[in-house]
């Protein structure tokens, strides 16, 4: 009879007060964690319950992207009036960076074994972006749109570095620290065009 070898418990311990510590949005549970039986436990230093709650944090990202990432492509592709060139290929930068942005999060979620939301259902719920408008507004106004949702996502990563810096994982850290980077950057620039 073969001997079944009983999995290993961590023996890493999360720093106080930082077991499941997450803000959530509506205290919706997203990050549902993935796996079976067949693969071995996660074991890479950071205590399952702060997996849990970094993935839920980065689940927000993620739906606060994507969304900011749909609405900047509506606008490349709706933008009229005298500075359309100029903001038809700005905005096809920043919505290429955003897709790109969105893989590297979600497979972070998923490094951390779990799912990563990608439905429109899904993000939705626990999105902080407010979703395209329908009818798509003149220029500026699309650029006023793409301020706040820059500042938004920002803030929302913001809140979950403290997070993973408690739990003591550096890669999302330093990745929700680059995204600020970027979003600071964006927001400043496309600021500029709105000042006289």
């Amino acid at each position: 009879m073969a001997k079944v070898e009983k999995k290993a418990k961590s023996t890493v311990k999360a720093p106080a007060g930082s077991a499941g510590k997450v803000p959530k949005k509506g205290g919706l549970a997203v990050a549902e964690e993935s796996g079976s039986r067949n693969a071995p436990v996660i074991n890479i230093g950071i205590e399952r319950q702060d997996r849990a709650a970094i993935a839920e944090g980065l689940s927000r990202v993620l739906a606060d992207t994507y969304t900011l990432y749909l609405t900047t492509h509506n606008f490349h592709w709706n933008v009229t009036g005298p500075h359309f060139n100029s903001l038809h290929a700005m905005f096809m930068a920043q919505y290429t960076e955003l897709w790109a942005s969105t893989d590297v999060i979600a497979e972070r979620i998923r490094a951390l074994g779990h799912y990563a939301p990608g439905s429109y259902a899904e993000f939705g719920k626990i999105a902080t972006v407010p979703d395209v408008p329908q009818t798509p507004p003149k220029a500026m106004e699309m650029v006023r749109i793409l301020v706040k949702g820059h500042e938004t996502v920002s803030r929302i990563a913001r809140e979950f570095i403290p997070v993973a810096e408690e739990a003591g994982d550096d890669p999302t850290a330093d990745m929700l620290t680059a995204r600020c980077t970027v979003h600071d950057q964006t927001a400043w620039m496309l600021r500029s065009l709105l000042e006289d």
